[in-house]
């Protein structure tokens, strides 16, 4: 989409992250600049009722509003293109200082995974020399990163909220990470969703990175419509075949040609037991960590990162960000209670790998919250043999009791009180260590988003660490 923003008249919708991002960023660029948000008072207006259309050119619509919102069908009714922050950021972009031309983009969207592998990219491009910072729904808001002239490259975390009115972005890489049932609501179903998702290969310049273990995602690779002479490189936790980054024999392999080597033969490039933090501390690795490290290693490859840099980039990054994070320990060695915070676990497909990453009869579930509609019961039935026990939070737990019911009727299992306001976690923490064993891990992981108790899922994740710690104060002192 070619637009000279200078002669157009732009409404702002929603001033968020996004929208407060955009609309200054348009300031002095634009031909006119209008804020509507209902509950923002700093906004120009606050009901779109009072939009005058006749003075309209543009929309950029905030990611909260499903593309069926009345004001969005009143403005594609009237002719009045509508669009993402995304595409706003794209058109918005400035010379880098280092090339004079505008910093390319690296883009990951995906069911899960998005912001591990985009940090880990970003991490890679910058051990590479490279200014590369990771923004969109990380960091800062993209339209923010594409006015600095210090970027050298973007890595973009993209949701299918951003991509569904994104048009113009051709990226320099580009992955999908996996794909499994999420935001189907605001998308009107599933092939809605995967068809945004898949926006994100457009025209894609020099890596098209595919998980090769979904077929889903594997079926958008090969009908993406990439630039002419882009790689299409999968990653699989299995042997990789040409064209691929996998594992075989407890390394990392390459025979993508990423890394300029024999393809038949394949790279070895790291042993999977040198990369700790991807690892539970026997050495049982989480699986959809490695798989996100090894989407990110190959970005960053088709990206012109160096090898040897990305490769202790990989060894060096650590989770974070409410992502099988361990926040409190009792005790020593295998013999040791462990809280692990995988808050960001917000659905079944997510929860399922974070679970998958355990020993059978090592888990006391932490679970629940606002389930969107959602059903748990094939996360149950494929997950039951790492239960040994369930603690069940939120303000609608009827899906996720039943699941357990139907699927695993006799796991133990506590309901915590909804009403219990600010003592949730207390209670739900309190709950799950008195199932505690030896050897076993208190997990977070909700299936759930969290927004019917808690801010948001890195507050709900704050608290369970808070809890934990002050659980295994508790207990230390007893002893």
């Amino acid at each position: 989409m070619n637009m000279d923003l200078s002669q157009k008249r732009v409404l702002v919708a929603g001033l968020g992250i996004s929208g407060r991002s955009v609309a200054s960023a348009l300031q002095g660029r634009a031909a006119g600049v209008t804020t509507v948000d209902q509950r923002a008072p700093q906004a120009d207006l606050h009901d779109f009722d009072q939009v005058d259309w006749s003075r309209v050119d543009l929309v950029m619509a905030s990611p909260v509003f499903n593309p069926r919102t009345p004001f969005i069908l009143e403005a594609q009714r009237r002719g009045i293109p509508v669009v993402s922050e995304v595409e706003m950021a794209w058109m918005l972009r400035v010379p880098s200082a280092r090339t004079g031309r505008p910093a390319p983009w690296i883009g990951i969207t995906g069911t899960n995974g998005k912001t591990s592998t985009t940090r880990m990219v970003a991490s890679m491009m910058q051990a590479s020399g490279f200014t590369a910072p990771a923004v969109g729904n990380i960091g800062k808001a993209v339209s923010t990163a594409v006015l600095d002239p210090d970027n050298d490259m973007l890595c973009v975390e993209l949701s299918s909220f951003q991509l569904h009115f994104t048009f113009s972005p051709a990226l320099e890489c580009a992955a999908i990470t996996n794909l499994a049932d999420d935001h189907l609501d605001w998308h009107g179903g599933f092939e809605a969703y995967a068809a945004d998702k898949a926006r994100i290969y457009r025209g894609v310049r020099k890596a098209l990175v595919y998980n090769a273990d979904d077929s889903r995602v594997s079926n958008l690779a090969g009908q993406a419509q990439p630039a002419s002479g882009c790689r299409r490189v999968g990653f699989t936790l299995e042997r990789p075949e040409s064209g691929q980054l996998g594992v075989e024999e407890g390394w990392v392999v390459d025979r993508s040609g990423l890394t300029g080597q024999d393809l038949e033969e394949g790279v070895r490039l790291v042993r999977v037991a040198d990369l700790t933090d991807l690892c539970e501390p026997d050495g049982t690795v989480y699986p959809h960590l490695l798989a996100d490290a090894l989407c990110a290693l190959a970005l960053a490859l088709g990206a012109g990162a160096r090898v040897d840099a990305a490769i202790e980039a990989m060894r060096a990054f650590t989770p974070g960000d409410h992502r099988i994070s361990t926040v409190a320990t009792l005790g020593q060695g295998s013999q040791a209670i462990r809280f692990v915070d995988d808050s960001k676990a917000t659905n079944a497909h997510a929860a399922e790998a974070s679970l998958a990453s355990y020993h059978d009869g090592q888990v006391v579930w932490l679970a629940g919250g606002l389930a969107k509609g959602a059903r748990f019961d094939d996360l149950v039935r494929s997950r039951r043999s790492k239960l040994a026990a369930a603690v069940v939070i939120g303000q609608d737990q009827q899906p996720m009791v039943q699941a357990i019911k139907d699927q695993a009727p006799d796991l133990p299992v506590t309901l915590i009180d909804p009403g219990a306001g600010d003592q949730v976690m207390a209670r739900a923490v309190r709950a799950a260590g008195s199932y505690a064993q030896p050897g076993q891990v208190v997990l977070l992981a909700p299936a759930c988003a969290s927004m019917d108790q808690f801010a948001s899922y890195a507050d709900r994740g704050d608290q369970f660490a808070k809890q934990a710690t002050q659980w295994v104060h508790e207990h230390e002192a007893r002893h």
